[in-house]
C-alpha cells in the first residue's frame, strides 16, 4: 500500500500541472482546481488502469469531469429558470405539481433496486445509456435494454399509483358526501 501511495504521489507531482493547465485552459482558473481533484481522485479508484504513459489518460478523465461540469451547470440553469417561471404559478399548480411528484416518487419506489439506479442515472443525472452502462459496469446493450424495461415497468406503476389516487379520492368524496 505505501509503494502505491508513493507511486500514486509521483503520478500526482508529475502531471498535476498538466492537468491544471488543460483545465484551465479549457474552463479558466475558477475551476480548474476543481477538475485537477476529481479527475485525480478517478485516478486514484483506478490507480491499476492509469497506462503508461498516464497524461494522456489523465486530461481524457479531465476532458469527461469537464463535460459533466457543463452537464451539471446546464441542469442547474435549467431547474433555476424553472424555478424563477414557477412564481408564477397558482397554488393549484403547485398542489398538482407536488402530487405529480409524489406520484412519481411512489411509483420509483416500487421498482426494483437496478430499474430505479438506471432510469435515476439517466433522468437525473443526465447521463447517457452508454455513460450510465460504465457505471453500473455493463454493456451499453445491455444498459438500453434496462431502460427500456425500467421506462415500461415505471410507466405500469405509474398508472397503478394513479389508479390508488383516484380511488382514494373518490372514496374520501364518498365520505364526506355522507356526512
Amino acid at each position: 500500500m505505501a509503494d502505491e501511495a508513493e507511486r500514486f504521489t509521483a503520478l500526482y507531482d508529475a502531471c498535476r500541472q498538466h492537468v491544471w493547465a488543460y483545465a484551465a485552459s479549457r474552463a479558466g482558473r475558477q475551476v480548474a482546481d476543481e477538475v485537477v481533484s476529481e479527475t485525480f481522485v478517478v485516478a486514484w479508484r483506478r490507480f491499476a488502469d492509469v497506462p503508461e504513459p498516464p497524461l494522456p489518460w489523465l486530461l481524457g478523465v479531465a476532458r469527461n469531469v469537464l463535460r459533466e461540469s457543463v452537464r451539471a451547470q446546464a441542469r442547474r440553469e435549467a431547474l433555476t429558470a424553472e424555478l424563477q417561471g414557477g412564481a408564477e404559478l397558482t397554488e393549484e399548480d403547485f398542489a398538482d405539481g407536488v402530487a405529480d411528484r409524489n406520484l412519481v416518487l411512489r411509483a420509483l419506489a416500487s421498482l426494483g433496486e437496478d430499474d430505479r439506479e438506471a432510469l435515476i442515472l439517466v433522468a437525473w443525472h443526465g447521463l447517457r445509456s452508454h455513460e450510465a452502462a460504465e457505471v453500473v459496469g455493463c454493456s451499453a446493450t445491455t444498459m438500453r435494454v434496462r431502460l427500456h424495461r425500467a421506462r415500461k415497468r415505471l410507466a405500469q406503476a405509474l398508472d397503478t399509483a394513479r389508479a390508488v389516487t383516484l380511488t382514494t379520492a373518490r372514496v374520501r368524496i364518498a365520505v364526506g358526501e355522507e356526512s
